[in-house]
């Protein structure tokens, strides 16, 4: 049975991403024109450089990936630039004209299938996918959790889950706090109620590193790494407000940037032996799970391997 609530919240969720899809409100061309879906491929990974690195489109030449909730549709063509057999599930009408136009505009390999559907119930079968990716989309579904086992069940064993959510404690969102609690005269307001209640559609949700370990583990998942991105959004918070702005900007360089390397992952050449790697394993965060990046990111980039 459908939570009434749940279901109001998915509908106010739903026409605001179907008012403008994420980053088209960047392009100046006309819409759906060659020159529109330039200009909001240029600013996304000018914006966000790191997608590249975390989907890695070009390892899934050949293999079936499926996306849940493709938005304007600027990674859902990578994929099929890569020659993967890409399926996009999406909550929008609007976000499903935009890469409906953009395939045909770039006359590119048609998908496997592209529909509107719901991310808290995929209407698709268990263990069909070598990978399950879903950038900045789940946080704003009203049952998140629901969501994400979804998007696992759907993926084959030994295949891949990517997805992105944000970082409820980042200097992003801090500053959101300042400026819609503290300067307002509502200090009590929590960085829940301000994501909630005024960050993009309405119910937007952020998590800590614990929490999403919580959410990770008994869904069957294994070598999970959460690396948190710092953003544009975390830098340039407060930009208005030189004072501010450098104090943030100070705070992201002292959390530093905690990277993955440990010498377990590297071994000696053939012809140059003498030098002796450790074989333990590099230290875990929460729950077996690797963290990387700046902790005061606004994006959590998870990686997972669902167990075989």
């Amino acid at each position: 049975m459908q939570n009434p609530e749940s279901e109001k919240l998915k509908s106010e969720v739903r026409e605001f991403w179907n008012e403008q899809s994420c980053d088209t409100q960047v392009a100046k061309a006309a819409k759906f024109t060659r020159e529109y879906f330039e200009e909001i491929e240029r600013f996304r990974y000018y914006d966000q450089p790191f997608i590249h690195s975390f989907a890695q489109f070009s390892r899934y030449h050949g293999r079936r990936v499926v996306e849940v909730g493709f938005g304007a549709g600027t990674d859902f063509i990578q994929w099929l630039r890569a020659g993967a057999f890409a399926t996009g599930i999406d909550l929008t009408p609007e976000a499903l004209e935009n890469l409906t136009r953009r395939i045909a505009v770039y006359q590119l390999p048609p998908p496997e299938k592209i529909q509107v559907g719901d991310a808290e119930n995929l209407p698709l079968p268990d263990n069909s996918f070598d990978l399950g990716y879903s950038f900045g989309v789940l946080h704003h579904s009203p049952n998140t959790e629901k969501a994400v086992r979804e998007l696992v069940r759907v993926v084959r064993p030994g295949g891949e889950v990517k997805i992105m959510v944000y970082n409820r404690r980042s200097i992003f969102v801090f500053n959101f706090w300042v400026k819609h609690a503290l300067l307002r005269g509502r200090p009590w307001k929590s960085l829940r109620w301000v994501m909630w209640n005024k960050m993009e559609s309405p119910g937007t949700k952020g998590y800590t590193r614990r929490e999403l370990a919580d959410i990770l583990s008994g869904l069957g998942l294994e070598n999970i790494e959460i690396r948190t991105e710092m953003t544009a959004a975390d830098y340039l918070s407060a930009s208005a407000f030189s004072p501010l702005n450098f104090c943030f900007r100070l705070l992201l360089r002292l959390a530093g940037q905690r990277f993955g390397w440990h010498p377990s992952q590297y071994v000696e050449r053939v012809n140059d032996p003498g030098k002796d790697f450790p074989t333990r394993q590099w230290k875990r965060g929460p729950e077996g799970v690797r963290l990387t990046g700046n902790r005061l990111g606004f994006f959590h980039c998870i990686s997972a391997r669902k167990a075989s």
